[in-house]
């Protein structure tokens, strides 16, 4: 009997979602409005500790209108993971910026604080980490750096929804926080993404930016962007919002299941204090990942992700902020890192076959 395919990823939309949206486009008003204000209202309580949170639609979105309500552009420097994706020094770059990349460390795949120190110079006016696959970053050396310096910090949370470190949610830690609602994030509005904002002063200048720099019509301020969420896409948030809770915990219950099981791999440890969210469960394969990849899926069907096998600071859009850069720790990640499936989607058969999997195909590789 042939085996299904598990997926690596699996957005779960249901008819909770299906009747919100139909609800919003019997009403006629589809463009942002109430259910946008309401979505912002309960991520703000749900997820960041009441924190004010602007909704934009896209991550990228998010990230640029963050710098640009910073005041970021040409001259600064904003200092970067190269191990993630591209939005996020594409962000900077998209505000006449320039972004710094440096290493991580490599525990848990975000920036690492001493190569961080060692990257600011007069230009630099921030540091943004990436809470990489649902694990918060190195917030307590990173936050005592910025305040040394006397430089913002930023969150790039993403993949980070619920997230903790130390008690307190990622988000809520810097000058503003993003979240991404991309389909396969662990919760989503179709498409879309949340900004959270340390003051009252930054809300009203993300959303400035995020409609054409008006806060009354025709009253431009700023040159702005149409970034704007539409009621569609937050009422689907709205939904997955009341459902990420009990998504998380299964998560972090399959993610235990594989650290019990799994053997011959390197499985992600979480630091101390630190709530890690699972948007992905990576391992390390330090020998012949691709290949590991291949006899999963062409032996096994168990589906697997690569993120991320090119570095920032070598794709062609961006090498020219750091020509001849040498990021080892992010290289090492780069060639031996692999997601395994842990979504709340997954039955214990599956977790059994993942676990059968991955074993044996480290076995055969050793």
């Amino acid at each position: 009997m042939t085996k299904s395919f598990i997926p690596p990823a699996k957005p779960i939309i249901g008819d909770e979602e299906r009747e919100a949206v139909d609800r919003v486009l019997r009403s006629g008003m589809v463009a942002q409005g109430p259910e946008v204000a309401a979505f912002e209202s309960e991520f703000a309580d749900v997820m960041v500790q009441g924190r004010a949170s602007v909704a934009v639609n896209s991550g990228t979105s998010g990230l640029h209108l963050g710098l640009l309500a910073a005041g970021i552009g040409a001259g600064d420097e904003v200092i970067v993971p190269s191990f993630t994706f591209a939005a996020t020094a594409n962000s900077v770059a998209l505000t006449g910026a320039t972004p710094v990349f440096v290493d991580i460390e490599p525990s848990q795949f975000t920036l690492d604080p001493v190569a961080v120190e060692a990257a600011i110079t007069s230009r630099t006016r921030a540091i943004m980490p990436v809470h990489l696959y649902g694990h918060p970053a190195h917030l307590t050396e990173l936050m005592a750096l910025a305040a040394k310096h006397d430089l913002d910090l930023y969150e790039d949370a993403a993949q980070a929804h619920g997230a903790e470190l130390d008690g307190k949610r990622v988000g809520t830690f810097g000058r503003f926080g993003m979240f991404s609602l991309y389909p396969t994030k662990n919760m989503t509005s179709g498409e879309g993404g949340m900004v959270t904002c340390d003051s009252d002063e930054f809300v009203r200048r993300v959303k400035l930016f995020r409609n054409q720099g008006m806060e009354t019509q025709y009253q431009n301020e700023v040159v702005g962007l149409n970034n704007r969420m539409t009621d569609i896409h937050a009422a689907i948030g709205r939904v997955q919002l009341t459902k990420v809770g009990a998504w998380t915990a299964t998560r972090q219950q399959n993610a235990a299941f594989l650290d019990a099981n799994l053997e011959g791999v390197t499985v992600p440890p979480v630091a101390a204090g630190a709530v890690h969210v699972y948007h992905q469960y990576t391992i390390r394969v330090p020998e012949d990942r691709d290949g590991f990849v291949a006899a999963l899926k062409e032996e096994y069907q168990v589906g697997s992700g690569v993120y991320y096998p090119v570095p920032n600071h070598r794709l062609p859009s961006l090498t020219h902020f750091a020509p001849g850069l040498d990021l080892p720790e992010t290289e090492r990640a780069a060639a031996e890192v692999v997601s395994l499936p842990v979504h709340p989607s997954l039955s214990q058969d599956d977790l059994a076959r993942i676990v059968d999997a991955v074993n044996s195909v480290a076995k055969a590789g050793a």
